[in-house]
């Protein structure tokens, strides 16, 4: 500790914070980003070795100011955001890391001070999409894993587009045993009609809630 840190900045060691505790923005504006340099080079295992044992690499929820959630970043850009005032700390419960200054809590979940005006976001139509829609599962015999394709419901030769109607995952097996048929025409019913995903953020961000549950009450109804 020490070290002219401003004392606003300074947090007690090991400690952690409860939900709401945010940093006031430093005075000192080349101290917040000589801390943030610091942190990087002990992520690139220089002089000072690693932070504190925590990856500064964590998966941190960014939510705009109205609480919308926007996106995800590292707990090292996040920390930045922190620092400069232009994000304030909602959820913590990770413990801290260790600069050369001093101590900081490691953010889960961060709230900016401003607010971002965008489109509601849309998810791209992709094969991991659409292997993300149908659960990784075979939508003609439910099998799931394995070699997965894509397939086109109506082969594209007879007029058949590349869209969420007509896309949907296949096992290698149901592929080629389908051909360049229909789904009626080769007695493989779907096991559900294909469509677009749900665009809601627990979609969207779904993949990052098996390690990181608390942020579901941060996603749920947006």
């Amino acid at each position: 500790m020490g070290h002219g840190v401003p004392a606003k900045c300074r947090v007690q060691y090991g400690a952690t914070y409860p939900a709401g505790y945010w940093f006031e923005q430093p005075r000192q504006w080349e101290f917040a980003f000589g801390l943030v340099k610091c942190i990087l080079i002990e992520k690139g295992g220089t002089t000072f070795g690693r932070v504190h044992g925590v990856a500064v690499d964590l998966p941190v929820l960014v939510l705009n100011l109205n609480y919308e959630p926007l996106g995800v970043c590292t707990a090292r850009r996040a920390v930045g955001l922190l620092l400069v005032g232009k994000a304030r700390m909602v959820l913590n419960g990770r413990g801290v890391l260790r600069a050369a200054q001093g101590t900081i809590p490691l953010p889960s979940v961060i709230r900016l001070t401003y607010y971002v005006h965008r489109p509601r976001p849309t998810i791209p139509l992709t094969k991991r999409e659409i292997f993300r829609r149908d659960n990784y599962t075979c939508q003609y015999c439910g099998r799931q894993g394995g070699k997965l394709t894509l397939d086109h419901v109506i082969p594209r030769h007879r007029g058949g587009t590349f869209s969420w109607e007509n896309l949907v995952t296949a096992c290698a097996a149901c592929n080629q045993r389908k051909g360049d048929r229909t789904p009626e025409e080769a007695g493989m019913p779907l096991l559900r009609p294909p469509g677009p995903p749900p665009q809601s953020a627990l979609y969207r961000f779904q993949r990052y809630l098996v390690d990181h549950a608390e942020w579901r009450p941060f996603l749920e109804g947006w």
